[in-house]
């Protein structure tokens, strides 16, 4: 008896084109058969036509799903998929009659074989063949020749999670990346099997943002096999990788690497530096330098990671908590930087300065901080004077690399900027207050407690604290002094 094959059919807004998509699923030669289609929230009749097919189609299932993408489509079908193999294919586009058959049959008579495919052609706004190269797992690493529509074993998809969902383009090719890196075979049928619709709208073309972000992540989820066909990371120009491979140089200090097939992964902050966390380390990755900073941290000066790395490994033994150092990593190109990651272990602390300056803090039962009189504003205070009577003066002294929790404990983060001195003078250590831009009182409150702790007067203290804007709040007018 021949493998169930599960067809899943991920659709948003395809109306006008789903019914001829059923057509040609369900005038395969395959049996047995089961087509899951997956409305990911469509706001047209997508749906409705979809379940009024499957009144004549006793194989077509419908299953409606909230709006989340067509990676997270694909996962709910798999999930819910029954067949042993598994062929997604667009509500817009068009199979076969035979192509499911002659691939079930390739597969069942080479277990080594993981994905076949078929080739295929253009309609709709353009027609002719779209000329596919055959599979090769150098070529893989660089750019993607398998269409999204191949026959594969469920087992296989759901052994990794599936589709990413993070926000990805050309999901399809991260996709055969995660079923292929650790090997197996891959087969192209010389048939015509699928049709590909262009139309107004089809992801065909991405921008430079957009290839910048696939490359990122094909890098972050695949490195181990990138280095193994490549010799280090896939490039923005995807042909001149290896090339280029040949003049990188990676410098790792640390156990663990900051780079590498990483799953799960939380994205905690995105700007012009990226934060993420992964098993209980934070990655910091600092934004890619231009020339001539790429030239004066590759030769001259110490890069931001390897600053934060040492000096972090500094403050804890002064006595000053921070999230405890685990490694940085460098890549230079010709001698220039261009990426520098830094590692740590997680802080324990759950909150930031933030929270009493926005007065909005995540609490507890029992575990709520407030701004005026709070016992984490004196704490705070404390380890500001602390830093200073070591000799620390962090530059970046802002909200956001301030960390506490409701026990008196206080870590700083972001140390690349941190300056050492042998001693640091009451206006000095009173200007580093400068960026904590919460309210009189509350400021007044710390001015008085640092003072105190360090032996100053602290009237004058709390006066030079007050009247010491950081010119970027003033020029915004949020001085939160009123």
């Amino acid at each position: 008896m021949n493998p169930l094959v599960s067809v899943i059919v991920p659709c948003y807004n395809m109306s006008a084109f789903l019914e001829e998509t059923l057509h040609s699923i369900v005038a395969s030669d395959y049996r047995p058969l089961e087509v899951l289609v997956i409305d990911d929230g469509s706001t047209d009749d997508s749906a409705a036509k979809a379940e009024e097919f499957a009144k004549k189609h006793p194989e077509i299932r419908v299953i409606r799903q909230t709006n989340s993408g067509v990676s997270a489509a694909r996962n709910n079908g798999l999930q819910q998929a029954k067949g042993k193999y598994i062929l997604p294919v667009d509500a817009d586009d068009r199979i076969s009659a035979t192509f499911i058959s002659h691939a079930v049959e390739a597969m069942v008579k080479d277990p080594s074989l993981k994905v076949v495919y078929c080739r295929a052609e253009f309609f709709g706004e353009r027609e002719g063949e779209w000329l596919l190269p055959l599979y090769s797992p150098d070529l893989l690493a660089r750019k993607n020749m398998i269409p999204a529509t191949a026959l594969f074993r469920r087992d296989d998809a759901l052994a990794f999670g599936g589709y990413c969902t993070e926000e990805i383009f050309r999901e399809d090719w991260d996709f055969w990346l995660s079923i292929l890196e650790k090997g197996g075979e891959v087969l192209q049928l010389n048939e015509v099997g699928f049709f590909y619709r262009i139309r107004q709208g089809s992801r065909r073309v991405i921008s430079s943002a957009q290839k910048r972000q696939m490359i990122d992540l094909i890098n972050r989820r695949h490195s181990e096999f990138l280095y193994r066909k490549l010799g280090g990371p896939l490039h923005y120009h995807r042909t001149w990788s290896r090339f280029l491979n040949l003049f990188r140089k990676e410098k790792l200090i640390g156990p663990i690497s900051p780079i590498g097939p990483i799953s799960p992964i939380s994205i905690l902050h995105t700007g012009r530096n990226t934060l993420y966390e992964q098993n209980g380390l934070v990655v910091k990755r600092f934004a890619k330098p231009g020339l001539i900073k790429a030239l004066i941290y590759g030769w001259f000066v110490k890069s931001k990671a390897r600053r934060s790395y040492e000096y972090a490994l500094r403050l804890l033994q002064a006595g000053i908590a921070t999230p405890e150092p685990v490694g940085y990593k460098e890549v230079r190109i010709c001698g220039l930087l261009r990426e520098s990651y830094y590692v740590c272990r997680k802080s324990t602390c759950p909150y930031t300065f933030n929270d009493l300056i926005n007065s909005s803090p995540k609490v507890g039962e029992g575990d709520r901080i407030a701004v005026e009189g709070s016992e984490a504003l004196h704490s705070i205070a404390l380890f500001i004077a602390r830093l200073h009577e070591a000799g620390v003066l962090h530059r970046d002294l802002s909200a956001g690399n301030i960390l506490f929790d409701n026990k008196g404990h206080v870590e700083v983060i972001d140390l690349n900027r941190i300056a050492w001195r042998k001693y640091i003078n009451w206006r000095t250590g009173c200007k580093n207050f400068e960026r904590l831009n919460i309210n009189r009182e509350a400021l007044t409150t710390m001015a008085t407690a640092y003072a105190e702790a360090r032996g100053f007067d602290a009237q004058q203290c709390v006066d030079y604290i007050l009247s010491h804007r950081w010119r970027k709040h003033v020029r915004q007018g949020i001085t939160n002094l009123s």
